[in-house]
Parts: structure tokens; sequence; C-alpha cells
């Protein structure tokens, strides 16, 4: 790594040190443990998955590295003190940086074969057409059991560019493999939407005989991500939510954390029209195995689940269910209580095309509403933000918002 990019990356760890010191961090702190310990202070607020390629300020996200592993960091670290900066959610910012582990293997032996097309070279989202790889029972012989191994010198190079970096700012932790369990997310880009949703009516059996595959390989694939040491250290996040807990670790452990003692998250965004007959058939009753070994759970993302509550109460160890722009949440809210934390998700749609401050906060009002009308234990999560129209300025109002809702 060259000078400049230490010198780069120890200026940027100096303002994030300064800022991790504040006493705001401890009290955000709090309130992430008491939200998720179901004994909320207040309803809490995330901002992520944001179009970065359309928020620069006065070169504020400039990247100045050179080193490709620099640059990683750097962009991490300028996109942390700008979501400070500019829109303040209710990050917290610790003193302490964490390394990706050079892990490998992570894989199920088949590879996307899909067609493009984009709007904006800039946005990396884009639409997909998906080809069916997996046509035939024959064809699941194409899903491989992993071998997954760490690349020792590679992590070690990290390690010590680490160090040499933030030592004496920011604590260096190497952070391994972060579980989840979306099996019918990467079945899609497998297959293609057409052919899976029929099958699942036409060819039940080997849509079961594909679930029993993919899952069997997922858990063998966390199995050894346990025995070698490679999972994530504490999460500060699940699936783009706060994970502060004081409940895991469940146990004592140095650097070779359990499933147990983790969070885990998942979905079937592509089961949004499916029935809950069919939801608990082919989603529920396979992902009961793998959120079985965790601590604690984050269910659903984009598919709405408020006329699924009662299947998602026989998934082990959940704790955070995601109610979607999609949703009823006065109905989701109803079934929900006091038992789970609502992750509510604002519509990022009053961002796109033209900024409509007044529906956004009523959106947020009326959530807040439905919340305390039942009881919940609640957050806000704006995410799947595709644009906003290159108006980073929108986006840090939609923050203002949202805070003097809550407060």
């Amino acid at each position: 790594m060259y000078d400049k990019d230490i010198e780069v990356l120890r200026n940027l760890a100096a303002r994030t040190a300064e800022i991790a010191a504040l006493p705001v961090q401890k009290d955000r702190l709090r309130q992430w443990i008491a939200l998720n310990a179901l004994r909320p202070e207040r309803p809490l607020f995330t901002i992520d998955q944001i179009p970065w390629h359309e928020m620069d300020v006065d070169d504020f996200l400039k990247l100045e590295c050179e080193d490709d592993f620099a640059r990683q960091i750097e962009t991490a670290l300028r996109r942390q003190l700008y979501k400070w900066e500019y829109m303040r959610d209710d990050l917290v910012i610790e003193s302490h940086i964490n390394i990706p582990m050079a892990i490998e293997g992570i894989t199920y032996g088949i590879d996307v074969i899909e067609q493009l097309v984009m709007t904006d070279d800039s946005n990396d989202v884009v639409s997909h057409k998906y080809i069916d790889q997996l046509k035939t029972e024959e064809d699941l012989e194409k899903l491989k059991f992993p071998s997954i191994r760490l690349d020792e010198e590679e992590n070690s190079r990290r390690e010590d560019l680490a160090h040499e970096a933030f030592d004496g700012i920011l604590e260096v932790r190497m952070d391994g493999y972060t579980p989840a369990y979306t099996i019918w997310d990467m079945i899609v880009r497998w297959r293609g939407l057409d052919d899976l949703l029929i099958d699942l009516i036409d060819r039940p059996e080997f849509m079961h005989k594909l679930m029993e595959r993919v899952t069997d390989i997922s858990i063998d694939m966390l199995e050894q991500l346990e025995e070698k040491g490679l999972l994530s250290q504490p999460q500060a996040t699940v699936h783009c939510s706060g994970a502060w807990t004081d409940e895991l670790p469940q146990e004592k452990y140095n650097t070779n954390p359990k499933a147990k003692d983790l969070w885990a998250f998942g979905m079937a965004q592509i089961f949004s029209t499916v029935s809950p007959e069919m939801h608990d058939e082919f989603e529920i009753e396979y992902a009961k195995r793998y959120y079985d070994r965790f601590g604690l759970v984050y269910y659903g993302c984009c598919e709405p689940l408020d006329k699924k509550i009662d299947i998602v109460r026989k998934l082990p160890n959940v704790r955070k269910i995601a109610i979607s722009p999609w949703a009823d949440i006065d109905h989701a809210a109803a079934q929900i209580g006091k038992d789970f934390v609502l992750s509510s998700k604002p519509t990022p749609a009053h961002l796109a095309v033209s900024w409509n401050p007044k529906a956004a906060q009523a959106d947020i009002e009326m959530l807040l509403s439905v919340c305390q009308k039942h009881n919940c234990a609640c957050e806000f999560l704006l995410k799947d933000i595709s644009t906003v129209m290159y108006k980073p300025e929108t986006l840090w109002e939609w923050a203002d918002i949202v805070r003097n809702a809550i407060n």
C-alpha cells in the first residue's frame, strides 16, 4: 500500500474516532439494545442501499487511494462519514473498523446466466432476465457442496495493511462471513421467475427436491464456517437494520463465534404473491432448520408479510419482521403486537422522479400512529433507494422529517 494511501486512511480514521467518542454514540447504542430487546425507548431509523453514485457533494466521496484494497476501505469510511455529516439517522459510529477476511469457496457451484438492461450506467440497479439452468432432476447435480477455506496469505496481507493504517486510531477487527438464508432469491436467479412459479404448482415434488438440496448445502456451508472460525464477529447490522444487542453472544467466545451467538436474516421475496399455505410449505418448513441454529433472526424484505405473520411465528428465534410498503401496516401491526420488532419499510418512491416532502411526512406519521396504536416496538428502515434523481439533499430532508417525527 502506498504511503499516500496510508495517510488518506489515517485521516479518515481520525475523524471516525473523533465522532465515535461523542456521548451520543453511547445513547444510540443503548437505544438499539433496548429496541432489539423489545423494550424500546423510541422508534429508531436507518437509511441503507443508497444510490451512492448520485450522492457526492464537494468531492466528499471522491476516492484518493490507489491500491484496490485501500480504496475498498476508503469507500466504507467515506460513506459512513457522509451519513454522519449529511443524513443523520440512528447509525452508531464505533471506535473499530471491520476488515473482511479473505474467505474462499462460498459458492453453490452454479453461476447466474442472465441478460441485463440498464438505464443509468452508473447505477447498479438494473433489470434482469434469467436463464433457467435447473429444469430437470439431473440438473440439480449442478448444485455442489463447497469446500470453504481462508486464504491465509491474503488474509495476513489485509490484516497487516489494516494495522499499518489504523493502529493507534481505530481497533482493527478481522470480520468473517455474515450468514443468511435467502434461498429463493438465489433460485430465481438460477431459474427465472416464470419457470419457478409454474413449477411450484405443476411440479411440487421437483421443487421440494430443489429446496432440500439447496438447504442441505446452506447448512453444510454454515457448519464449515463455524468449524473454521470464519463467521462474523458481533454484528452492528443485520439486513440493513441495527443489530446491537446484549443477548448475544449467548456464551463467551474468543475468536470463534458460533451460529447461536449471531443474528441471521432471510427472506422469500419472490413469494410476494403466493398463498400463505404455499409460503409455509416451500419456505418456512425449510428455513426452520437453518434459523434454529442462530441466536436471533431478522425475517423478510420486500415481500408483504402482513397476512403471513402466523406462519412467520413458526420460525425459531425471530426477533424482527420486515413490513414492506406493499403490506397492510395496520393488519401487520395488530398481528405483531409486542412480540417482535416491526421493521417498517417506508416507501422510497417519494424520493424518486419528484421529491414530495408532504407525502413522505404523512407516510411516516401514519406508520408511527399505527405502531403506537398496537404497542409495537418499531423501526423505520429506508432502503432500495434506486434513485434520488441526482438530488442528494432530498435524502437529507427525508432524514430530518423522520428525526422530527420520532423525537
